[in-house]
């Protein structure tokens, strides 16, 4: 591109960005930390300051210390949906749009909507409070960044269902941390100030381990490092980058081994703040009418789940996994390739033909890193 359109687009962002309301998030190691009562602090002081500051959906769990906080800010009133014969609440994204206050609070970012709602998740509707020129802050626990999945499920055994797309965190103005220690999460959780009594025993016999704890603040204080990082880099000016990195995913239709792969990758360029790629090259051993249909399903999955965390996916045919790898790296400066172990169906393919040195090869000749992934 050149220096003019890099400009041109350079101010074009700046533009749009001016329009776009501002995004603040709250980040936690757990349910707990005080992410909550932080933003309604916030709140009660952006009121007194003039600021026409409103909750647009705020979860107090029956906290009383949260409760309290409530009082004295104004509620927008929730939408009632019937849902499998329950009458149920939602924020009411349509009247947070019409009443278009200066700033709402929005809690839970990970949340599901109720079916019926007009999106699927809570993040997409702030997606559409910002872009209507409104200011959000929200919060979200670390456990429910689409990235971390794997990370998180390794550490606590939980497979976290509800999770926000990486590229919504790194769309924030500012990622707060809030932090405690495991300890002081634990004696929070006994005083009752986290659950009901009757749930105090099961969850410190589960999630609220101190070293499952002390691994989950870890990434959340790794992830506010990134977050930090990354505002800086990006308040550069253009071309001057320190990281022009590029990263490339190559997979292939194994599963497991796939996400992984999508997954580590989409940490990798979060860090740099750089453009990745995901490519699958079809054999003609995976043609459409040869592929089993539970392989295919999965497959589009993972590329689903690959542009949600913001690469840009390649799919290309050819005999030669190999020759399609470095072709794709010439075409996009890729700088970092990234593969799974040798077990998956690419190192298979690769070892049976003896092209892994060939791999290395012209991956060296273009001064191109070479990453396996676990």
């Amino acid at each position: 591109m050149h220096n003019n359109d890099q400009n041109a687009e350079h101010f074009l962002n700046l533009l749009r960005q001016s329009r776009r309301g501002k995004f603040k998030v709250y980040i936690g190691m757990s349910a707990g930390v005080g992410k909550t009562y932080r933003m309604l602090q916030e709140a009660h002081s952006l009121l007194r300051g003039g600021i026409d500051v409103c909750i647009g959906f705020v979860e107090t769990h029956n906290r009383a210390e949260t409760l309290a906080l409530v009082d004295g800010l104004p509620v927008i009133p929730r939408r009632r949906l019937f849902y499998k014969g329950r009458e149920l609440e939602e924020m009411d994204l349509q009247a947070v749009i019409n009443l278009h206050p200066e700033l709402v609070v929005v809690d839970e970012l990970a949340h599901t909507n109720i079916p019926g709602s007009k999106n699927e998740k809570r993040w997409q509707d702030v997606l559409e409070i910002l872009d209507a020129g409104i200011n959000v802050i929200s919060a979200v626990n670390i456990q429910h960044i689409e990235s971390l999945h794997q990370a998180v499920r390794q550490i606590s055994g939980i497979d976290v269902t509800e999770r926000v797309p990486d590229r919504i965190l790194q769309m924030a103005d500012e990622v707060v941390n809030i932090d405690l220690t495991a300890d002081e999460l634990i004696n929070r959780l006994k005083d009752g100030k986290i659950y009901e009594r009757a749930k105090v025993e099961s969850a410190l016999a589960n999630f609220f381990q101190a070293d499952t704890i002390l691994q989950l603040r870890e990434l959340a204080l790794k992830e506010v490092a990134t977050a930090v990082e990354r505002k800086i880099e990006t308040q550069m000016a253009p071309g001057a980058q320190l990281k022009p990195e590029r990263f490339l995913a190559a997979i292939s239709s194994n599963y497991e081994v796939a996400r992984r792969v999508i997954r580590k990758t989409a940490r990798l360029a979060s860090y740099y703040q750089s453009r990745w790629f995901v490519l699958y090259v079809q054999t003609p051993a995976e043609d459409p009418d040869r592929i089993k249909l539970d392989i295919q399903r999965h497959l589009i999955n993972n590329l689903k789940l690959a542009t949600e965390l913001g690469a840009e996916v390649i799919q290309v045919k050819n005999r030669n996994i190999v020759n399609a790898i470095a072709e794709t790296v010439d075409q996009r400066n890729i700088t970092t390739v990234c593969i799974g172990k040798p077990h998956i169906n690419l190192f298979q393919v690769i070892l049976r033909t003896n092209a892994f040195n060939q791999l290395l090869t012209k991956l060296s000749d273009s001064n191109t890193d070479l990453i396996i992934l676990s």
